[in-house]
């Protein structure tokens, strides 16, 4: 199976996988915070039993609040093995309360696991559970989240914006190997000098060089419409030639499967693309573009801030980023 499909698949199982585990998560804390309130049951007599606030026998019914639902609810009278619901309604505080405190810590593993993977980058925004490459800029004294696609030779944008694509070209094959992007400009322009890099990687990225060796962020030359990626020629032993076109780059783990590409001087106005080094011979192909202009106008496919949450307003810690030069 080739990179590509590899993630792709990786993404959309990813995906299905969350949406599941949000709804299962939304239904447990649900439950959690009812059963710390209660924690009476009705016991039935195929052992099953019902979460309930209080219930009352009415002739051959039983009507019950159920404490999962808020409804009162009913059932036939003669389903209830009484003798086993008036043991654990009337059994020793202490059990049921370490009960509960079991329920509603196992809860808050489960929410912190899936914080992990959407983590808050600045208050109100958070990194998306299906991953991407998104460069925090600083719009109008906003803090925002652009997503940034992988560029290459006939590449859709639409297509590729979630996943990881590879097709790797060999610096040291040739004596000079060039990648051209179209287009004069990215698509995503910073409006600050040192901008913040979010890159979600599949759990099997072990491969390869280091963390910190993985991401690079190299300067483009303009030409008309068309941006170059200058030869990066490497070494057996991995060091890189040509560093006029690199940029000084810490690249660190964020948060679960996301890193942290940020470079370690503000970036004069121009066009980047961060590159992946696939091994000490290779990098990939096909790149994320930016550049960094702050006049540019607003950047397209922005992450969305939290519902209900304010835009910035000064009354939590504005990320540090520095200004665009003009």
């Amino acid at each position: 199976m080739n990179a590509e499909n590899h993630t792709g698949r990786w993404l959309s199982a990813r995906r299905a996988v969350f949406l599941l585990g949000l709804a299962l998560l939304t239904t447990m804390l649900l439950s959690a915070a009812a059963w710390a309130q209660s924690g009476k049951r009705l016991i039935l007599k195929d052992s099953s039993w019902q979460g309930i606030s209080e219930y009352e026998i009415k002739g051959d019914r039983v009507r019950y609040l159920s404490s999962e639902r808020g409804e009162w609810e009913e059932l036939p009278q003669d389903l209830v093995d009484w003798k086993a619901t008036e043991a654990w309604n009337a059994g020793p505080r202490v059990r049921s309360q370490e009960e509960r405190d079991q329920a509603i810590a196992e809860e808050e593993n489960e929410r912190r696991a899936m914080e992990a993977q959407t983590p808050l980058v600045v208050p109100g925004l958070r990194l998306p559970y299906e991953g991407g490459v998104f460069l925090l800029d600083l719009y109008q004294g906003q803090p925002e989240l652009a997503e940034i696609a992988q560029n290459g030779a006939e590449i859709n944008p639409e297509k590729a914006s979630h996943r990881i694509l590879r097709s790797a070209i060999n610096p040291v094959a040739v004596q000079k190997q060039t990648l051209d992007l179209k287009g004069a400009h990215a698509r995503v322009q910073s409006h600050v000098a040192l901008p913040e890099l979010y890159v979600a990687v599949p759990p099997d990225f072990s491969y390869g060089p280091p963390i910190a060796e993985r991401f690079r962020i190299v300067r483009l030359s303009s030409k008309k419409d068309l941006r170059t990626v200058q030869s990066i020629k490497m070494s057996v032993t991995g060091k890189v030639s040509q560093q006029s076109t690199l940029v000084l780059t810490r690249v660190e783990k964020f948060s679960g499967e996301w890193l942290k590409v940020v470079p370690t001087d503000g970036l004069q106005p121009g066009e980047y693309a961060l590159v992946e080094v696939l091994n000490q011979n290779e990098m990939n192909f096909y790149v994320w573009d930016f550049g960094v202009n702050a006049n540019a106008a607003a950047n397209p496919g922005l992450v969305q801030p939290e519902p209900g949450k304010p835009k910035y307003t000064g009354a939590d810690p504005q990320p540090v980023l520095q200004p665009g030069r003009k």
